[in-house]
């Protein structure tokens, strides 16, 4: 299957929306100089193509397998995982006292993209561990940051989120899994867990779960749920491995993509010797486990990103090479490549224009998230709005382009051994893990819109419509969102913001990556980036005068309202 990493629109993406100089000129970013950043984006892109992309063919048609309690990989996994914690490229963001270098998320994104792009599956190891880190970092005591942070940050100890059960999926407050104290400041953890991502693998010596559980006379609900560090060796006060914990993995899901990722039903406490350590503060543990998922929703986000740039590069491979009759209305008979055709131009203009969205609109989320960790207020703010709509709309974007892969292949796309089915069931995945589309869309219209009243949200549209410049449906755009989200604030009842919840974070969501796309335009204008100046001109273009104008349609279903929806009773619905 056709790879090459991206790296001519990721440093453009890095450098424009992202703003990595700017971050850059902060003491505490400051090795991220211009050299350092092309440096990453090129050695990890290096690795990916070289060593992770090989194994997603046979990562997807042998997958992971469970044989007596052990979970194995096919064959070159266990080297390339090896590859990527010698190089140091988990420890890109790390905490510098934790053996990390101390550089900006953005570009331990970029890392993470690199890696997807190539074998999306595989990614989701160092993905999660990413998140790990950043949950212990905040909340660890300093004895579990000693110990469990250098270990996690270089990837020698991958990391695990542990929320769902077979009773409680989105509703993690209906969890049962318990947490009894053992007299020593440990926890005897027992429940069981399901759709643990790399719950249990071969490719370290050592995982480090964190587990949601629930202390004895805990309040009901969500309130009531504590975060708690379940290692799958307990370990010594050296940092030694001791005997193996009481937890296993009971089985794993036969899914319908991303086939090398192990995903798990984990049980803890056969025994009742499954040995936790609480992190954070008891019964604050949903709080402590949203600082993991929000940095998961971000990079779930980048993996429709990923999954839609690995279908481009499929989809124009073939494109090019498959010869189908004559171009339409052409003298000449001869029949040539099918890139020549209009129909299938225009499909792989616009995988190309949504590609490049996503990743502009990526890149901006993640240099809103540096400017955050730098104490910038409002920053925070605008990430936080962002996170869902990269989330949504970065995941619904790798279903489509994936979806348009299989199309430009005609027949052959439906046939497994060209690769586009696996891209198409590969992407069908990230819109439902880490909340759902539908709960993105729900937080964006229940949380995110009220944040400072409303003003957070409010800004950011004024920003885009005070930049469309030469775009008037980007203003536009943007002005409707403004008074939809104005409507769902102050006007509609709670159904009728959820009714609309999902367009309307479309609309947003496209509107922030057409001001993004814009900005790389300007920049590209200005002499960046050459290499990519007259394609960029082209997709942006494509952009604001086809996708833009397409989400400006979907504000009469942002405003409907519920009542429809509910005409009909369950009944009537299903008879």
């Amino acid at each position: 299957m056709t790879y090459r990493p991206a790296t001519p629109d990721q440093l453009l993406a890095i450098s424009v929306n992202a703003g990595i100089a700017e971050i850059a000129s902060h003491p505490r970013f400051a090795a991220a100089e211009p050299d350092m950043v092309e440096a990453i984006a090129e050695g990890i892109g290096a690795l990916a193509a070289g060593e992770w992309a090989p194994l997603n063919r046979i990562g997807d048609t042998q997958g992971a397998r469970l044989e007596n309690g052990v979970v194995r990989l096919p064959e070159g996994f266990a080297e390339a995982y090896a590859a990527y914690v010698e190089q140091g490229w988990n420890a890109i963001s790390g905490p510098l006292e934790a053996g990390g270098q101390g550089l900006p998320y953005t570009l331990a994104v970029n890392v993470l993209e690199n890696l997807g792009t190539a074998n999306m599956a595989f990614s989701l190891l160092p993905m999660l561990t990413v998140a790990a880190i950043e949950a212990l970092e905040k909340y660890g005591t300093e004895a579990q940051k000693a110990l469990y942070l250098p270990r996690l940050v270089s990837g020698a100890w991958p990391g695990t989120m542990n929320l769902t059960e077979p009773q409680a999926g989105s509703d993690v407050g209906a969890l049962r899994t318990t947490a009894t104290p053992a007299g020593d400041g440990t926890y005897r953890i027992a429940g069981q867990k399901i759709f643990i991502t790399w719950g249990e693998h071969e490719l370290a010596e050592n995982i480090v779960h964190l587990v949601l559980a629930r202390l004895p006379d805990a309040p009901a609900g969500s309130r009531g749920i504590s975060l708690f560090l379940v290692s799958k060796y307990r370990v010594n006060p050296d940092g030694t491995l001791g005997p193996k914990n009481d937890l296993r993995a009971v089985s794993l899901e036969h899914k319908l993509g991303i086939h090398a990722s192990p995903t798990c039903v984990m049980a803890y406490g056969d025994n009742g010797e499954c040995v936790g350590e609480l992190v954070g503060r008891e019964n604050q543990g949903l709080a402590t486990m949203f600082t993991m998922m929000n940095s998961a929703r971000i990079n779930v986000g980048g993996q429709g990103l990923q999954l839609a740039e690995r279908a481009t590069q499929q989809a124009l491979a073939y494109a090019r090479e498959r010869v189908q009759s004559a171009r339409a209305g052409s003298p000449d008979k001869t029949p040539v490549a099918i890139v020549e055709h209009p129909d299938v131009r225009r499909m792989l203009l616009r995988m190309k224009a949504l590609t490049e969205g996503a990743r502009a609109l990526l890149y901006y989320t993640t240099g809103q998230v540096d400017r955050a960790t730098l104490g910038d207020t409002a920053a925070q703010s605008r990430a936080d709005l962002l996170v869902p709509l990269i989330k949504a709309w970065g995941t619904d974007i790798g279903m489509e382009v994936t979806s348009l892969n299989i199309q430009v292949h005609g027949g052959m796309g439906f046939i497994e051994e060209t690769g586009a089915a696996q891209l198409y069931r590969d992407a069908r995945i990230p819109p439902i893990y880490e909340g759902t589309n539908g709960i993105q869309a729900a937080d964006l219209v229940t949380r995110k819109l009220g944040l400072e009243g409303g003003a957070a949200f409010v800004a950011l549209m004024r920003d885009i419509a005070a930049d469309a410049g030469d775009s008037p449906a980007l203003a536009e755009l943007a002005r409707s969102c403004g008074q939809i989200g104005e409507w769902m604030l102050h006007d509609a009842s709670l159904d009728d913001r959820l009714a609309g919840s999902v367009p309307f974070c479309t609309m947003c969501a496209v509107a922030t990556a057409g001001w993004q796309l814009r900005r790389q335009l300007r920049a590209v204008e200005g002499g960046e980036a050459p290499g990519i100046a007259a394609a960029k001109r082209v997709t942006v273009k494509l952009f604001l005068e086809r996708i833009v104008p397409e989400a400006l349609g979907l504000a009469a279903s942002a405003k409907a309202g519920a009542e429809l929806l509910y005409s009909l009773d369950a009944e009537q619905l299903a008879g």
